[in-house]
């Protein structure tokens, strides 16, 4: 007799991405923590209709960035706009190694590993990446997060409740030079500067404390 009611197996690359970080025994040491500071380049905004183009990503940890522990990757574009060209550079008939969109996912979880996600607008690259996982029947993302424009927020004396900082202000305010800006990995650059620049004047006044920097992420808080 076949068995309808058969447990529908999940994909080893998901059961090993919440395993990693449910099971993580670095989050209470600033130091020994992996935070992953990551772009994406996109076909737009439109979180149903449009897709990643690239992820881009680099690792920092215990103040450092370590930039021998980045990744890029581009992704097969099934969906293509051409009016995005102009911001991104990323043509349809590129050179550049491309995957599908599956592989892609996969490979960065993998890379991914228990680090804690640093973005600039967190919501949207997150979600472009959820809705991808979406696609492959997994997901969520269970990574913790932090979003560099709700960390100013916090360190911020001014009430900035309501602003939505740029990265360009951001960078300005905490002087870090933009280089490579709309590449997926030049931004990634330019938010774990930012980050780094950022915890090093959050602890002046606070202990590194992580929990602390994702309270201040209210618009990720469920």
């Amino acid at each position: 007799m076949i068995n309808y009611f058969k447990k529908k197996q999940t994909p080893k690359f998901w059961e090993d991405h919440i395993y990693k970080v449910r099971n993580s025994k670095k989050y209470s040491n600033f130091e020994d923590i992996r935070f992953v500071a990551l772009d994406t380049e996109t076909t737009g905004f439109d979180y149903e209709n449009d897709r990643i183009l690239c992820i881009g990503a680099v690792a920092i940890k215990n103040n450092k960035i370590l930039v021998s522990d980045a990744i890029e990757i581009y992704v097969k574009q099934d969906v293509f706009n051409k009016e995005t060209v102009k911001i991104h550079g990323i043509r349809k008939d590129g050179d550049e190694e491309k995957l599908s969109e599956a592989a892609a996912i996969i490979k960065f979880i993998d890379y991914l590993d228990d680090a804690v996600i640093v973005a600039h607008h967190t919501a949207f690259d997150v979600t472009m990446i959820n809705m991808a996982l979406k696609r492959l029947k997994v997901g969520p993302l269970e990574s913790k997060q932090l979003d560099t424009n709700y960390i100013h927020k916090k360190i911020a004396k001014t009430d900035t409740y309501k602003k939505i900082f740029s990265l360009e202000e951001l960078c300005e305010i905490y002087n870090v030079k933009m280089h490579d800006r709309h590449t997926a990995l030049g931004d990634a650059l330019i938010t774990a500067y930012l980050f780094l620049k950022q915890t090093a004047k959050y602890k002046k006044n606070n202990a590194l404390n992580l929990f602390d920097l994702i309270n201040t992420n209210y618009h990720l808080l469920k």
